[in-house]
This record gives structure tokens, sequence and C-alpha cells, in this order.
């Protein structure tokens, strides 16, 4: 009896511990309070959606130099500059800008890559103000398949803008702010996955705005020291 209790108490210390301290955290990761509680562009996208995890960097380069590195994002073009063997099928993120990968559109749809389908539509472009924010609309159910906003709706499902939001900085820089708007339905889903899903965003993101930071100043003429 007693290992198992000793158990169950070191998973609910754990738990609490997660929940108050190293949540927050992650949620937030490099960002502002004033980035976090400020206003973010695409409130009108998600109904009834709430505020999900706002993660910010600041790159030595201004708005246009990080510009091309967004509207290249996607499993059939730049990929996601994060863990590839994770996220892009373990095909290597692009190193450089590309001039074919330059063209989007509202209403154009970012693809996600698979090893059993290939490429198939992820996020669907909303929002497109250039070299100031990208917004990206994505819904699907529970099991993870994509859902285009005008499908019939299960019974669980959930809704998302992802929002890439470039802010000009003195001396020729940029704050990139990562964040957006999330719904879940029922909304018990979304108090399960909103406790849980930090932290694999946290492991995904963290590493895309690291790699997307170090290729802009590379390409900038300003390598890490």
């Amino acid at each position: 009896m007693g290992w198992p209790r000793r158990a169950l108490g070191a998973a609910v210390a754990g738990t609490v511990v997660y929940g108050v301290a190293v949540r927050p955290r992650l949620r937030t990761w490099g960002a502002t309070a004033a980035e976090v509680n400020g206003p973010f562009p695409g409130a009108d996208v998600i109904r009834g959606g709430r505020r999900g995890a706002t993660m910010a960097t600041t790159i030595e380069a201004p708005p246009e130099e990080v510009w091309p590195w967004l509207v290249q994002l996607g499993g059939d073009r730049a990929g996601w500059y994060s863990w590839d063997h994770l996220d892009n099928g373990g095909r290597p993120s692009a190193r450089h800008v590309h001039p074919e990968w330059q063209h989007l559109e509202v209403g154009d749809h970012v693809k996600y890559w698979t090893n059993a389908y290939g490429a198939v539509d992820a996020w669907e472009v909303v929002r497109l103000e250039p070299e100031r924010f990208l917004g990206l609309y994505g819904a699907s159910d529970l099991l993870g398949n994509p859902l285009r906003r005008d499908d019939p709706r299960p019974y669980a499902w959930s809704e998302g803008l992802w929002g890439f939001d470039l802010r000009p900085l003195p001396g020729g820089r940029t704050r990139l702010v990562i964040g957006g708007y999330e719904a879940f339905y029922p909304d018990w889903v979304g108090r399960v996955v909103g406790f849980l899903f930090p932290a694999m965003v946290w492991v995904m993101q963290a590493r895309m705005l690291k790699v997307l930071k170090h290729n802009v100043e590379r390409a900038a003429g300003h390598p890490d020291d």
C-alpha cells in the first residue's frame, strides 16, 4: 500500500506544480505581459474563442525581411522551422527564402505533411497583411482530422486562429509575436486539452521561434554569436 500511495502523491504534486508554475510559463514563453494581455489581431475569427498561448522573440531584422519566411510556411513548401521529424515527416525545413513559395492569398490552404497521405490541407489563410500579420484558421475533430469551416461538425471538435504578428522595433528590428484564439466543443474538452496542450505547443513553437530567428538573422547578416 505504501508504494501506490507515494506514487499517487507524487503524481498529484507534479500535476499541481505543472498547473501552477510550469504551464503559465510555457503559454507565455518569451512574451511580455503587454503582449499576453494586450489586443491581438483576429479576435473576430473564432466566435466565442479565448486567447491561446502567446509566445514571442526579437529578431535583428526588419519586418520586411521576416515576412518572406512566414509566407512560405507549409508541409509542401518550407516546412514549419520546428522539429522536422515530428511535424514535417522528417523532411528538413527550408534554410533560405524561396521565390517560388512567396505567393499567398486569403482563402489559400497551408498544408501539413503526413507520411500516409503526403501534403493535406490543414490551415486556411484568413488574414493577410503583408509584412504585418498572417492569420491561419484550423479546425479538427478529436482525432486530429481537419475540418473546413463549412463542414458538418461532429459532437466534439476544436477550432483556432494561429496568428503571426510582426511588430517593428527601433533599430530595424522586429518583435515576432505568435498567438491567437481557440475554442473547443463541448467546453469540457477545452478544459482537458487546455490543461495538457501547452506543453506540446511549447515543444514545437519555442523551437520554431528559435529557428526562425536564427534563419532570418543569418540571412540578414547577423549570425548568432
